[in-house]
C-alpha cells in the first residue's frame, strides 16, 4: 500500500506542474517510449487496441474530441477539434456542426465536409470502399446519413434521438479519413490532419511519427517528433527506461511489481496508477457444445474468486464491477451494495462454488469426469497473467483448462470468426453506455466474441441510448447489467489499475481514468531539457 500512497503524491505534485504557465513550455525534442506490442496495421479505424490507436491518435483529428486536460471522459467534457461548434435540432435527430476552414491533410490537400462523409460511410458500409475488418461499425447503427452544407458545415441524421452521440463521436477511435487516399493505403501509410506526421511503421520494431509543422493550431505541437520502440517484454523494456533509453513507459503500461522495480532503481521518475476504465472478462464459443448450454456458463460464472484476482494480479488495487467501470472513476457503474446482488457477485466465494459444482454434476461432470478446454488469450501480460489464475480456478468446478497464447496481430481475427472455446479478454466500458453496451453484448455486436443474443437486452440497450435523463438512464443501465449477470453474458472478472511513468524532464502528460484510448493527441507534451 506504501507504493500506491507513494503514486498518488506524485500524481499531486504532477496536477501542480500540469498548471505551469504556457511561457515555460519549451518546443523541440524527439520523445522516446517503449510499446508492449505490435499491431496489425496503423489504421485506427481497423483496429481494436491501444497499440496502433494510441500512436495514431496524434496523425488525426477528430470533429469533436475529449478535453485532452480532464482526467473523466463524460459528454460534459467534450470539445471542438476539426468542428468548431454544434448544435442540434428540437427533437434530437440532427446534430450539425461548423467545421474548421483552413485545414490541411499532411499531403497537402484542404479537408472539407466531403471527408466526413466519405469517413462515415465509410464506417457505415455504405461506402465503395471498403474496411477490411470494421470493429466498431455498430455504434453508427443509429446513424441514417451525413448531409453537407457547403463545404464547411455537416449535420448528423439520426433515425432516434441519442443525446449522447457526441462521445462517441470524441473517442479516440473515431478521427476523420480523407476521401482521396484507399483505406489499403491508411494501414501502412496513415494521412492525417493531426500534429504529428507518420514517417514508419516496422512490425515488432518501432513506429515513428515526426511534428506536423503546418499543423492548424500554430503553437502546437512542442514535440519535433516521437519514437515508440517495440519491446514486448515488459522487464526487459523497463530496465530499458531505468537506463535512460527512454523519457516515459507507454502510458498505461506498469503493473504494481514493475512500479516498484522502477521507484527503486530510479526513485525521480514520476509514476502514477490510474483505472483505466478496461475490464477482464470471461468469454465462451456458445456456438460449439457444450457451451451452448446456459447451465455450464452459469457455473463457469460461479466459479470466479474476483478479490483473488485483484490480490495477486495488481496488488490489492483493482476494482470489482460490472458491464459498466464501477464508481468513482467510472460514471455508469452499479454501487458495490447493488452489484452484490447479481448472480455471481456474492461475497461468499465458497458458497457460489459449491452451487457451480452441483450445476456441474447436473450435466454428468465431476472429480473423475472432468471438463477438458483450452483456454486462448492474447500474449499479453496483462491478459496471460490473470488467464493462469482462470485456469486455476476453473479447477475447483471440475474444468481443467489448457493455456493458449495468440499473438495480437491475430486475436481479433481468430475470435471474430469463433476460431476459439474459451477465452479471457479486455474490454472497455465506455466511458459512455453507448460506446459499448451493443458494441459487446447487442446481437451481431462487432467486439460480441462470445455471440450473445437477447432481443429484450437489444430493446433496454436502445431505450437507454434514447434518455437525456442521466438518472434515469443510469436506472437502464443498471437493469441491463442484471439481465447480462443472469443471462451469463459475457462475465466480468476484474478491473485493473495500471501505472505510467516518466522521467521529470517530461511535462505536461494527462492520464484519463476511465478510458485507456482518448488521450494520446500529445500536442500538449514537452521537453523541459
Amino acid at each position: 500500500m506504501e507504493w500506491y500512497l507513494q503514486v498518488i503524491a506524485a500524481a499531486a505534485v504532477l496536477a501542480a506542474i500540469g498548471a505551469a504557465p504556457a511561457s515555460a513550455q519549451k518546443p523541440g525534442g524527439i520523445l522516446r517510449m517503449f510499446s508492449p506490442d505490435s499491431p496489425a496495421s496503423m489504421s485506427i479505424h481497423e483496429e481494436a487496441t491501444v497499440f496502433a490507436e494510441g500512436p495514431m491518435m496524434g496523425v488525426f483529428n477528430n470533429l469533436v474530441m475529449f478535453d485532452q486536460h480532464v482526467r473523466q471522459n463524460s459528454l460534459q467534457s467534450v470539445v471542438p477539434d476539426l468542428a468548431t461548434g454544434w448544435s442540434w435540432n428540437e427533437e434530437g435527430t440532427e446534430l450539425t456542426l461548423a467545421l474548421r476552414d483552413g485545414v490541411t491533410w499532411h499531403d497537402g490537400n484542404p479537408f472539407t465536409a466531403k471527408d466526413v462523409v466519405c469517413t462515415f460511410e465509410l464506417l457505415t458500409g455504405q461506402s465503395s470502399e471498403k474496411l477490411r475488418v470494421n470493429p466498431r461499425k455498430s455504434w453508427y447503427g443509429n446513424l441514417e446519413r451525413v448531409t453537407t452544407h457547403g463545404d464547411y458545415e455537416v449535420t448528423f441524421h439520426l433515425r432516434r434521438p441519442q443525446p449522447a452521440f457526441l462521445t462517441t463521436l470524441a473517442s479516440g477511435f473515431s478521427p476523420i479519413y480523407l476521401c482521396h487516399i484507399a483505406p489499403r493505403v491508411m494501414r501502412q501509410h496513415p494521412i492525417g490532419t493531426g500534429p504529428f506526421k507518420f514517417v514508419e511503421f516496422k512490425p515488432n520494431e518501432y513506429i515513428k511519427v515526426v511534428r506536423n509543422t503546418s499543423y492548424w493550431k500554430k503553437d502546437r505541437p512542442f514535440l519535433d517528433g516521437i519514437e515508440y520502440t517495440i519491446i514486448k517484454n515488459l522487464s526487459t523494456a523497463v530496465l530499458a527506461f531505468v537506463s535512460g533509453n527512454f523519457d516515459m513507459a507507454f502510458p498505461y503500461s506498469l503493473t504494481a511489481p514493475l512500479l516498484k522495480d522502477v521507484k527503486n532503481q530510479l526513485p525521480q521518475a514520476s509514476c502514477e496508477a490510474t483505472p483505466v476504465g478496461l475490464n477482464r472478462g470471461l468469454i465462451v464459443n456458445r456456438d460449439v457444445p457444450p457451451f451452448d448450454n446456459p447451465d455450464l456458463q452459469r457455473a463457469m460464472a460461479l466459479s470466479l474468486d474476483r478479490q483473488a484476482f485483484i490480490d495477486i494480479v495488481t496488488d490489492g488495487q483493482g476494482d470489482i464491477g460490472g458491464v459498466m467501470q464501477p464508481p468513482p472513476a467510472g460514471l455508469w457503474g452499479m454501487p458495490p451494495d447493488v452489484l452484490q446482488t447479481l448472480p455471481g457477485y456474492d461475497p461468499d466465494v465458497q458458497k457460489s462454488r459449491a452451487g457451480a459444482r452441483q450445476i456441474m454434476q447436473k450435466l454428468g461432470y465431476g472429480p473423475e469426469n472432468r471438463l477438458k478446454i483450452k483456454v486462448s488469450v492474447r500474449d499479453l501480460p496483462y491478459l496471460r497473467d490473470p488467464a493462469v489464475i482462470l485456469i486455476d480456478q476453473l479447477k475447483q468446478v471440475y474444468i481443467d483448462g489448457e493455456l493458449e497464447t495468440i499473438d495480437t496481430t491475430n486475436w481479433f481475427p481468430r475470435v471474430m470468426r469463433k476460431d476459439y472455446i474459451v477465452g479471457l479478454t479486455g474490454a472497455g466500458s465506455g466511458p459512455d453506455p453507448d460506446q459499448n453496451l451493443h458494441l459487446l453484448y447487442g446481437c451481431g455486436g462487432e467486439l460480441n466474441y462470445s455471440g450473445y443474443c437477447n432481443p429484450e437486452v437489444d430493446q433496454l440497450i436502445d431505450q437507454q441510448s434514447t434518455e437525456a435523463d442521466p438518472e434515469k438512464r443510469k436506472l437502464l443501465v443498471w437493469a441491463i447489467e442484471r439481465k447480462l449477470a443472469e443471462d451469463g453474458a459475457r462475465p466480468i472478472i476484474f478491473y485493473d489499475r495500471r501505472v505510467s511513468c516518466w522521467n521529470p524532464h517530461v511535462k505536461g502528460p494527462t492520464l484519463m481514468v476511465n478510458s485507456l484510448f482518448n488521450g494520446w493527441r500529445m500536442e500538449d507534451v514537452w521537453l523541459d531539457r
